[in-house]
């Protein structure tokens, strides 16, 4: 009988993690490698909020609080959803929970018996079908390929509901694509949605603020009412605030889904850091005007990597609407043959043959669930995704195609 419980035999370890991890070994023996494997920001969190985390600390404002939140900050979140969604909720409506990650989790622990279904689009977020497996359920993956944007759409998904479906799960704008629902895609959705009452939405809108070329964001219980009372609309300050290591997520719901989702982090982290609360507070309640600057700058690495890797042999990479990712087809360098006489087969072999050759690393589409892709994250210096750019097309240029 092993030791460990049979509920991780279901799930495997983040692929993204897997593959930084490989790049840091490689570059700890001397190799020069590029990772963008991250989902990170390079930009500083803005002053202001390390500002509001320090006087915290000085303050004394370090023990612990409320499980899932202070007032202060679900009140700057009811603020947020209003002037931002135009959701309205109360302070119990609100969660907030040691990153979005840790309140979707929360949300399925809640939730989900064995057997429940949860609608996943592919490409995914490499977590998504892991955390449903661990609340034991089932993800059901539908395909949304590169013909259709990336994006799940209305026919396919009225076919995979079932009488066990619980959740449906749409990530706008999405990682790993960076592909963003317009209005009409989304109320194509909610129409369905509508007409299955059972089926709860929850929808991951962690990289809202991050959308270009004048694209305007909405999340579905925005478009429609009628969800309302059964959708978690799910943010965090992660990525438009350049706070990933503060780890702060929230969300905003119907207040018995809400208490639930308390319930299981009371027993599990309690409460997020107190000064990480006081940090998102002033995040969320004070100056936004660097948005618009570091997004003009993510517009320009975007538009810069989707040319390049454009003009590479074998690959065919799509402009994305927002996030700060792009998801190229290597569907031509399947079957080509390297310098060194090995047979590229698969996404995986694709992206190890980057990084061996080449030092680049990236993330293969099967850990996304849509094959033959991969993930390149732009969330890094001009200068260093242009020469990432150029190894990619020499990598590339030395194939021998199939």
């Amino acid at each position: 009988m092993s030791f460990l419980a049979a509920r991780l035999s279901r799930v495997k370890p983040s692929a993204t993690i897997a593959i930084s991890a490989k790049a840091n070994q490689l570059k700890a023996a001397g190799k020069n490698v590029i990772a963008l494997s991250f989902g990170e920001p390079d930009f500083d969190t803005p002053q202001n909020v390390k500002d509001a985390a320090i006087q915290a600390i000085q303050s004394g404002d370090t023990k612990y609080t409320a499980v899932d939140g202070t007032p202060k900050l679900k009140e700057a979140i009811v603020a947020k959803f209003k002037r931002e969604n135009g959701l309205t909720y109360t302070t119990k409506q609100i969660t907030v929970g040691t990153g979005g990650k840790q309140v979707l989790y929360n949300a399925f622990m809640a939730t989900l018996s064995a057997g429940d279904e949860v609608i996943i689009p592919a490409p995914y977020w490499v977590s998504y079908p892991e955390m449903v497996l661990l609340a034991e359920g089932e993800p059901v993956i539908v395909p949304c390929t590169q013909e259709t944007g990336f994006k799940l759409k209305a026919a396919d998904l009225e076919a995979a509901i079932t009488p066990k479906t619980k959740w449906v799960l749409l990530n706008s704008p999405s990682n790993p694509s960076g592909a963003a629902y317009t209005y009409d895609e989304l109320k194509a959705i909610t129409d369905v949605l509508v007409r299955h009452p059972h089926v709860w939405v929850l929808t991951d809108d962690m990289y809202e603020h991050l959308v270009y070329d004048e694209f305007k964001f909405f999340t579905p219980a925005q478009i429609e009412p009628a969800l309302y009372d059964r959708t978690l609309t799910m943010n965090g300050v992660s990525k438009a605030y350049c706070m990933t290591g503060w780890r702060i997520g929230y969300a905003g719901g119907p207040e018995k889904l809400i208490k639930a989702m308390g319930d299981v982090q009371s027993q599990s982290t309690s409460n997020p850091s107190s000064i990480s609360q006081a940090a998102a507070v002033e995040a969320l309640n004070g100056p936004q005007d660097f948005i618009p600057v570091n997004n003009a700058v993510f517009k320009s690495r975007r538009d810069l990597v989707v040319k390049m890797l454009n003009e590479a042999q074998g690959l065919s990479c799509p402009t994305p609407e927002g996030a700060f990712y792009v998801y190229p087809s290597c569907a031509g360098l399947i079957g080509a043959t390297t310098p060194s006489g090995a047979t590229l087969k698969s996404d995986e072999d694709v992206i190890n043959y980057l990084l061996d050759s080449q030092g680049i690393a990236v993330v293969h589409g099967a850990a996304f669930g849509l094959s033959p892709h991969f993930r390149v994250s732009y969330a890094a210096s001009t200068e260093l995704l242009e020469d990432a750019c150029k190894r990619i097309q020499k990598a590339c240029s030395e194939l021998k195609l199939a």
